[in-house]
């Protein structure tokens, strides 16, 4: 409701500023083009997003340092926190890094994105950005209008950059002009208020905008043209570094818990930084000082000095926050729990909006969603529903005498375990998919490994509704007096048992792979336990050991546990053993048919 009202109310100030003073429209029309110019840049570098940076964002962060060197070296390289805060929080929410890690990249990009204040107050007002801007247009252009994905995506890339320098043109210019009419340097407050009150700006500019790297480029445009003072300038970059936490804050609205966690820790990290600005603004002020001194910087070069002040306070903020990466994950997930179900139906936890920002992430999410249920609730209806203990199949004591000894009715509805812990995330699963496979323009393999997850998902769901058909018939001949029935059913589950341990162990494994002969092993022998064809039915029946009404139940049963021995097998293959192969795979071809 507030980003709705909040989008006329914008128009209708803007519409009286131009109204009121027509030179605004030179600013204004250079901040559209920087903004323009940003969204290019973004799209550029989202063709490159889907394989290398998900690939280093997944791996090179087990050490804060490297988050935090990932988070630096990324968004200075991409020149947007934004995107940053989004592929973070994706990747959060798909449950491919830890919080931890997470935290590092958000620090690390706060320190990155004080590249854009240099690389304006260096190249944007000290060159003829017009005529750099040119060129990148006009290359750019070529570029997209190419068919592959990596050149669209230099393409974009180039025209972006156009665009951003093109904007800071206009914006120099328009405040050029504008001084003509207006100095908004008549304007400054000096002092305590003037402080308070200009940080109190920079935080509605960067709202606005929506993004610190525009709202510095206009800040520095203005102070490099004397539109403002040094001092309000300094007030005004604090506030712009505040203002940011809003992209991740709007973007966690959509994610899950861990999303908004991360959310918090960029809005504690912001807002700890700002204070210490403005707390030690003097001292800061100082040093950045004694730096330009000490490099040669001419002291009325106010752009350069407020990029040294920039990244001297983002830098502090980093240094002092680092030792409390740990207290802070435990605040924050203590702040944020997972909300618990008033009612018993199971929601899926690693779904949601977020996770749709890439194919990868949606694929990670999907294979972790599809594993929580495979493991919470389809183990626990399989082994329940014959009459067996998750916690016996999973020990150590031999499977045999566990058949054995648990030979009492245990009393569980499968319906409504299914219809609670079952329905409603196999279908969301299969909505996430579709959605995930309709909204990206997949190639082959990545297409396949939506579609083998919900075939996985649909074999989880029939291994359950086999299990119901099966069960009435288990909890009847269990305790038959005819020990030759008897024997056949508890061998039934003693098979089924085992194919429940052998996953348990594969998933446990680090290298699940290596169970993988001992899985088809016993899918082959599931092929081979039916018996109609193993012999077993004739000579029951030709020896009269069991009536024909069993023989019935025998024959119909046995086919339902080794179709229920497969597709459990199949499943646990896809989640455990194939899928990082399937996923490695959609990645090199969408990097190879870029």
């Amino acid at each position: 409701m507030i980003k709705k009202a909040f989008f006329p109310v914008l128009l209708l100030l803007l519409g009286w500023a131009l109204f009121i003073s027509p030179t605004v429209k030179e600013v204004a029309a250079g901040v559209a083009i920087l903004l323009f110019g940003m969204i290019m840049l973004e799209e550029g570098f989202n063709a490159f997003v889907q394989g290398p940076l998900q690939k280093l964002l997944r791996r090179v962060t087990d050490k804060l340092y490297k988050s935090l060197g990932l988070g630096f070296i990324t968004t200075a390289f991409l020149q947007s926190s934004s995107l940053i805060s989004v592929i973070t929080i994706s990747f959060l929410s798909a449950g491919l890094i830890e919080l931890h890690a997470g935290i590092g990249i958000i620090f690390g990009a706060n320190l990155g994105t004080t590249a854009t204040a240099w690389l304006v107050s260096i190249f944007g007002l000290n060159i003829k950005v017009s005529a750099l801007a040119m060129p990148m247009l006009a290359f750019g252009i070529l570029f997209v209008f190419q068919k592959t994905k990596n050149l669209k995506g230099i393409g974009y890339i180039l025209a972006g950059l156009g665009f951003f320098f093109l904007g800071i043109h206009f914006m120099k210019q328009g405040f050029d002009v504008y001084q003509d009419s207006i100095n908004l340097a008549d304007y400054s407050m000096p002092g305590f208020w003037g402080l308070i009150i200009y940080t109190f700006i920079g935080i509605i500019i960067t709202l606005i905008l929506q993004s610190s790297s525009a709202a510095m480029a206009l800040i520095l445009t203005a102070l490099a043209v004397g539109q403002i003072t040094y001092n309000n300038s300094l007030a005004l970059a604090i506030g712009a570094n505040v203002g940011t936490t809003i992209t991740a804050i709007v973007g966690s609205l959509t994610s899950n818990v861990e999303g908004k966690r991360l959310a918090g820790a960029h809005l504690i990290f912001n807002l700890v930084t700002g204070l210490i600005a403005l707390v030690f603004i003097g001292p800061f002020g100082q040093l950045v000082d004694f730096i330009s001194s000490s490099t040669g910087i001419a002291p009325d070069n106010y752009p350069i000095k407020l990029s040294i002040f920039h990244t001297v306070f983002n830098l502090t903020g980093v240094i002092v926050m680092v030792p409390f990466v740990n207290p802070l994950v435990k605040g924050l997930t203590k702040m944020f729990v997972e909300k618990k179900k008033v009612d018993k139906i199971e929601h899926p936890v690693y779904l949601n909006q977020s996770v749709l920002a890439y194919p990868q992430t949606a694929l990670r999410a999907l294979l972790n969603e599809s594993k929580r249920l495979f493991e919470k609730a389809t183990f626990e209806i399989v082994a329940h529903g014959l009459n067996l203990h998750i916690t016996d199949i999973v020990g150590d004591e031999k499977l045999k005498n566990i058949i054995r000894k648990s030979n009492a009715e245990l009393d569980i509805d499968i319906d409504e375990l299914y219809y609670n812990k079952v329905k409603i995330i196999y279908s969301k699963i299969i909505k996430y998919a579709t959605l995930a496979q309709s909204k990206f323009p997949l190639l082959p393999k990545t297409m396949e490994t939506f579609t083998r997850i919900k075939l996985a998902n649909r074999n989880i769901v029939e291994t359950i509704k086999s299990i119901r058909g099966l069960r009435k018939n288990v909890n009847h001949y269990m305790l038959s007096d005819n020990k030759y029935i008897k024997k056949e059913y508890n061998e039934m589950r003693h098979k089924v048992s085992r194919v429940l341990r052998e996953i348990h162990i594969t998933k446990e494994q680090k290298s699940p792979e290596l169970h993988l002969k001992r899985l088809e092993a016993l899918k082959e022998k599931a092929n081979k336990s039916d018996v109609l064809t193993n012999g077993t039915l004739d000579k029951l029946i030709r020896e009269q050991k069991i009536s024909s009404v069993m023989a019935t139940s025998l024959v119909n049963d046995s086919n339902k546990v080794a179709d229920i021995m497969k597709k459990l097998i199949e499943t646990a293959e896809l989640l455990y053993i194939d899928s990082d192969t399937l996923i490695s795979l959609s990645e090199q071809e969408e990097v190879a048919h870029g």
